[in-house]
């Protein structure tokens, strides 16, 4: 038998082993050649690789809005000398993971994504591709991070964990996709890369709320009560932010005030007590305090006056018959109560409609009489699928309407949208034309966004041109055959949808898509949620308003003010092509 301390010497030993061990299995890239990769020189074990670093050539153009992120040619930095490395199959990373980093910039946001590689053709790995783009955006960030080649890995290297390089100068609270793709890469495109969604910070997050005066609000309130007065002691702004004024709001027993607050900062600096007065003793109120700036966070609290003249003592202890009679009435109080949710739950099976589909995250808000009842939507299906068409053909600004458009519908609008430029990885798989076609049978909606220039493809469908811009075209006419199929056999057409913006008119919607359902954008978004959800805004008695979707509250959302600001800039963008058309059409007399 061992002695005892030669045991603990060999745990020991094997504890730090296993922790060296441990260690070797996280990489992070170092800066080396493309020569010293294909040496496989053992300080190249896990390298970066620059654009400088490897000439290839494209199909795709530069200045298309996939840019140079595609997936690189194996044998362009593999295998030109070893072309039998790029035949092989690798599944696709798991795993994928954001971490935060700190930085400088109190506006911008900073990250590095880690990930596992698959054991799946893993002795076959070569390398990782890291694509970054923001939901809405076009512009897409890469990183390239090759092995040596000759490594040798088995399916226990499947637990290695790989870090990219820092994606820097993120905007703040805006949703990205970081994608990672395993080289080389082969032709089942559908299991060699892995996708991730994930907020940035918000600025309260990544600075502290003190920070930022978008969200700063009153976090300590104190409220107590002084004969007949209501006082309030609230925390106020840093003195940077330059905020004088503040007001509260109370509502309760059907009757709304409001107090105007302004501190005097040379009392205290850091706490301000106010007076809440034509309170009801008895009340209970519903109050906020923020402060007097443009969409500043509201802080909630409650009140509950009461009315200082009556005696504390119970008005009943000398009369046990009156507890005895208040302790019955609580009784048949509680029983008629318990009975009224009984036969009113019955009453709602007996009424209830289809369950509403989208998860949900954003309320409604049921305006009945002079109250107010939130409503969440069910969160047990899956929300809705909805492929957008458009034509390039009206320029880079009608684009970037349609991604704002997008980026709205997915983030405020509980929607899933299809988006040829979000996926480009499949399109360059399967076309672009086979793309739609599938995305037409998988969504459950599709809206054709009509322009100037989607008429411009349909009228000069019989000249030569690019196979990009004929791709709008051949959509619509898809979409058509399927409408007319579909009335023919009696079927609902609600699936198909069109919708202008305000620098379109509705004469720019094809005539082969006369039968689908219209929308004016941004006028129409609270119709089109109905449409998407099967939502009713209007019932007898009843007023269904979305929250921030409607014509004047959509621009309140960072998301939505990008959409406004888009379709301004579209819309003055076609103002003075059309002025110039006109000019350069006005005959000339001499």
């Amino acid at each position: 038998m061992w002695p005892p301390t030669l045991i603990l010497e060999l745990l020991l030993l094997g504890c730090l082993c296993f922790g060296a061990h441990v260690e070797r299995m996280s990489y992070r890239p170092r800066s080396c050649t493309l020569e010293c990769i294909q040496r496989g020189v053992p300080e190249c074990e896990y390298c970066r690789i620059t654009a400088d670093d490897v000439q290839f050539s494209l199909s795709i153009p530069s200045n298309s809005p996939y840019g140079s992120c595609v997936p690189w040619p194996c044998h362009s930095f593999l295998g030109q000398e070893t072309p039998e490395v790029c035949q092989h199959y690798v599944n696709a990373p798991r795993n994928i993971k954001i971490e935060f980093e700190e930085s400088e910039d109190p506006t911008n946001d900073a990250i590095t994504v880690s990930w596992n590689p698959s054991q799946y053709g893993i002795a076959f790995l070569h390398g990782f591709q890291v694509t970054l783009q923001a939901l809405g955006g076009s512009q897409v960030i890469c990183q390239l991070f090759l092995l040596r080649n000759n490594h040798s890995l088995t399916p226990a290297h499947a637990q290695m964990v790989f870090h990219s390089d820092l994606f820097t100068h993120l905007s703040l609270d805006t949703e990205y996709v970081v994608t990672i793709l395993a080289l080389p890469v082969p032709e089942r495109w559908d299991q060699f890369y892995e996708k991730k969604h994930f907020f940035t910070r918000t600025c309260s997050e990544k600075n502290g709320l003190d920070e930022c005066k978008k969200d700063w609000y009153p976090r300590y309130i104190e409220v107590h009560q002084e004969n007949q007065d209501v006082l309030v002691t609230f925390n106020l702004a840093p003195e940077n932010f330059e905020i004088r004024h503040y007001f509260s709001s109370c509502f309760g027993g059907g009757l709304r005030n409001y107090t105007n607050i302004k501190p005097d900062f040379s009392v205290n600096k850091t706490h301000h007590t106010y007076r809440l007065q034509n309170l009801q003793a008895g009340t209970n109120y519903t109050c906020e305090i923020a402060a007097d700036v443009v969409d500043a966070v509201r802080k909630t609290f409650f009140v509950v006056k009461h009315n200082s003249e009556e005696p504390m003592t119970s008005h009943f202890t000398e009369s046990p018959s009156l507890i005895m009679l208040l302790l019955v009435g609580i009784l048949l109080v509680a029983t008629a109560v318990l009975t009224f949710t009984v036969v009113y739950k019955k009453r709602m099976k007996k009424t209830a409609k289809t369950q509403l589909r989208p998860d949900i995250i954003e309320r409604y808000y049921d305006k009945k009489l002079d109250e107010g009842q939130c409503v969440l939507l069910d969160k047990n299906t899956r929300p809705p699928r909805l492929l957008i068409c458009y034509s390039n053909n009206d320029g880079p600004d009608h684009v970037r309407v349609v991604l704002q458009l997008a980026a709205f519908l997915q983030k405020h609008m509980a929607t899933q949208v299809h988006l040829d430029l979000w996926e480009a990885l499949s399109i360059m798989e399967e076309g672009v034309l086979a793309w739609h076609c599938r995305r037409m049978k998988e969504c459950d909606f599709v809206l054709v966004i009509c322009s100037r220039g989607l008429l411009q493809n349909q009228k000069n469908h019989c000249e030569d041109e690019e196979p990009v811009e004929n791709t709008a075209l051949a959509t619509i006419a898809i979409i058509g055959e399927e409408m007319c199929h579909a009335k023919s056999l009696g079927q609902d057409l609600s699936k198909y949808m069109t919708a202008v913006f305000e620098y379109s008119e509705e004469s720019d919607i094809p005539a082969v898509l006369g039968l689908a359902s219209r929308y004016t954008l941004t006028k129409d978004l609270p119709l089109l949620f109905s449409h998407l959800h099967g939502v009713a805004l209007q019932k007898p008695g009843v007023n269904l308003q979305v929250e921030n979707i409607s014509e004047s509250g959509y621009s309140k959302l960072p998301a939505g003010a990008a959409l406004q600001l888009a379709i301004q800039e579209a819309t003055a963008l076609i103002s003075d092509e059309q002025t110039e058309e006109e000019h350069v059409g006005i005959p000339i007399f001499s």
